[in-house]
């Protein structure tokens, strides 16, 4: 019998104001309020509160054999608390139903795993925690940001003690290998791998709405036959797609909330089929081999890799900035400061700054307050520049960071000493070049002007005899 896993992804980021270079040192107030709260209530009435309506209904309705599993970012739910809690209230009557799972990850929806292992603990806890006091559930599954995943973050998260893990099933890690049974990490085996059927699962995020697909209109009822006439030796599909896919994404006219509503009744037709949560399918499968991700993975774009965060020089810089200030935010104790480097740490800052275009571009456009990548690293910087100065301020430098901050200065100066004497060594040996090649020239032509006078002297001696 195959397990279909359906899990959502919820997340909305703070967004930042239009911060200028002048602001720096004078406001440090960073966020845009009302757009974050005009968003956040669109989206709660497009997509959050129908579809949990639904889902609620649905699993009232089907009686225990139809189970979702969600997550929910810390800064989501601070923005239901905030702005929208009848959100929140609702995400908790799915809770109560006993059918929903929910999964944990960092707090901040950030990147910070692939920087730190004890800033990304603490994340994750204080997200565990969030749950636990939202949902009455202590998560036993993790989900990183973006499906983000190698073998070191699989080891990190299974000595965390989590059971399971989700990731993309990308075609350049499985190789000939199939995405739907249950995998571990290479480096501790104890945590399962649970890795998402891309083609599935975009079908429905992506393509469901596109009136140029060959497959459109996407029915549940087609669906749940695709689902049948998988081979039968294959034991779970995982189907992971953001929760906005329901009336935002894929907008109510599309008939995206019609195929949920008839898909699990179209699914359980099928004696063959049935739904699960990542915890039951890490339970009940058994393992069928390690999957080997020595490089980190994702779910973003057509590479699934960190490209589209990670994949230019003002991304990077802005990341290793950010993170340059971990050290002194270890031993800052002032809540205002902690609040505002999480807001800092979400991964979105970094996607508006992507430069890809083509098949993505459209992508990376959705919800982008920055009509460029630039213009998103300007801003990023200005914030990250007045939030320097703040935890400056808050964290003094210790004698250690003081001697390290001197050394520092030296070897800059020392670099940027070396740096010019190569450029005067280069103008150096330019110039030599360049003499050389005239010497040459000249006497390249001295030399000819000498093989003319002889070629005619001797021209004329025979024209003598």
């Amino acid at each position: 019998m195959k397990t279909v896993c359906l899990y959502f992804q919820v997340h909305q980021p703070f967004r930042f104001r239009r911060y200028r270079f002048f602001d720096i040192g004078n406001d440090h107030y960073y966020f845009d309020d009302y757009t974050n709260e005009s968003i956040l209530n669109k989206i709660a009435a497009n997509c959050y509160l129908p579809a949990n309506k639904l889902l609620l209904k649905l699993i009232t309705q089907h009686k225990g054999t139809f189970k979702v599993a969600l997550s929910i970012t810390g800064v989501a739910m601070e923005q239901f608390k905030l702005y929208a809690p009848e959100v929140l209230d609702s995400f908790r009557a799915l809770a109560a139903t006993g059918q929903v799972e929910f999964l944990a990850e960092t707090y901040a929806h950030s990147l910070v795993a692939l920087k730190d292992e004890d800033a990304f603990r603490q994340q994750v806890a204080m997200h565990s925690d969030m749950v636990e006091e939202f949902f009455g559930q202590k998560p036993l599954v993790f989900r990183n940001t973006e499906l983000i995943y190698s073998d070191h973050i699989g080891d990190m998260v299974a000595r965390m003690g989590f059971k399971a893990m989700l990731t993309e099933g990308a075609k350049h890690i499985l190789g000939w290998k199939s995405p739907n049974f249950l995998y571990c990490n290479a480096i501790n085996p104890r945590l399962k791998v649970l890795l998402k059927n891309y083609k599935l699962s975009d079908d429905i995020a992506f393509r469901f709405g596109d009136k140029g697909w060959h497959e459109w209109p996407l029915t549940s009822t087609k669906f749940a036959r695709w689902l049948n006439d998988l081979d039968k030796k294959e034991e779970v599909v995982n189907l992971f797609m953001d929760y906005e896919t329901f009336g935002e994404h894929q907008k109510k006219e599309s008939g995206i909330f019609e195929f949920l509503e008839y898909l699990p009744k179209e699914i359980l037709k099928h004696k063959s089929l049935k739904f699960g949560t990542p915890s039951e399918v890490a339970s009940r499968l058994q393992v069928v081999a390690p999957v080997n991700v020595p490089n980190p993975v994702s779910w973003a774009d057509e590479e699934r890799d960190l490209t589209a965060w990670l994949g230019n020089e003002m991304q990077q810089e802005a990341f290793d900035k950010l993170y340059a200030q971990l050290p002194k935010m270890n031993r800052c104790a002032d809540s205002k400061l902690l609040k505002d480097w999480n807001y800092l740490q979400c991964s979105d800052h970094f996607y508006y700054m992507c430069t890809k275009f083509f098949s993505d571009g459209d992508v990376h456009a959705y919800f982008n307050p920055y009509e460029t990548p630039y213009e998103a690293f300007i801003n990023y910087m200005n914030v990250l520049s007045d939030f320097a100065i703040r935890l400056n301020a808050a964290v003094p430098f210790s004698s250690e960071e003081k001697e390290i901050a001197n050394l520092s200065g030296i070897l800059e100066e020392r670099d940027l000493k070396i740096k010019k004497l190569e450029e005067e060594v280069q103008k150096l040996r330019s110039r030599k070049r360049t003499t050389a090649a005239k010497r040459t020239v000249k006497k390249e032509g001295v030399v000819s002007k000498t093989k003319e006078k002889s070629q005619k002297g001797s021209a004329k001696m025979k024209s003598k005899k």
